[in-house]
């Protein structure tokens, strides 16, 4: 009865989680990429603040996700606060970015079924991209996005660091994501990596949409909620 209770629960947890949907506003122009946000364009998209990592509450560092769409390409925005900025460089080139600070932006076909596809972005600028199916132990790092097809800059300041990109619609509409409906299926998260007092390095795991309360599951389509492409 107890396993049949608390699986009813994170049934419905994640039936909520899946209707949290984030408006993306239309831009008439191209948006240029600095990897610090500067474009006007910005200052026209709604924000999102609605992070949590309730597997490890405290001391909760702020993070916001913008994002505008045009008739070509898709943009996003991640501003975060990150006092300790921590991107290990080991030459390992993009898988770098899985033990430094960043933040990640996962997409997913309605078909769940299909592969999904992951990008892992650092405090750098770097990107782990991968392509996975759910459910299955399958992810593949060698994998990349379509090629000249994402645009990738990131800066650092006092308080934090700034992820900017656009990724074209051509390639979110050949790899199935996206079928001129305005909608996009996406996972929103952040890895905030932190010294602890053993002089050991810790992650606190920030995500948009919290799929299972006990303990953080990224890679499980409930964990997705939706982008809204507003005409």
């Amino acid at each position: 009865m107890k396993y049949l209770v608390t699986l009813m629960l994170l049934c419905s947890f994640g039936l909520t989680a899946q209707d949290k949907t984030y408006v993306v506003k239309k831009t008439q122009n191209n948006i240029i990429i600095t990897g610090e946000g500067s474009d006007k364009a910005w200052g026209n998209a709604n924000s999102l603040i609605e992070f949590s990592h309730p597997w490890l509450p405290k001391n909760l560092p702020s993070t916001t996700f913008k994002s505008l769409w045009s008739k070509t390409h898709f943009y996003f925005l991640y501003t975060v606060e990150d006092h300790e900025i921590i991107t290990p460089q080991r030459g390992l080139g993009e898988l770098d970015a899985v033990e430094s600070d960043r933040v990640e932006i996962f997409f997913k076909a309605a078909d769940e079924k299909k592969p999904y596809y992951s990008l892992e972005m650092d405090a750098l600028g770097r990107c782990l991209d991968s392509d996975a199916e759910f459910y299955k132990n399958n992810i593949d790092f060698d994998w990349n996005w379509p090629k000249n097809q994402i645009e990738l800059k990131a800066s650092q300041h006092k308080r934090g660091y700034i992820v900017e990109g656009s990724i074209s619609l051509e390639s979110l509409r050949e790899l199935g994501i996206y079928n001129d409906d305005g909608i996009l299926r996406a996972g929103l998260y952040r890895g905030e990596y932190y010294s602890k007092e053993d002089d050991k390095i810790g992650i606190k795991w920030i995500s948009w949409v919290v799929a299972n309360p006990d303990k953080p599951v990224f890679h499980i389509p409930t964990s997705f909620g939706i982008l809204e492409l507003e005409n």
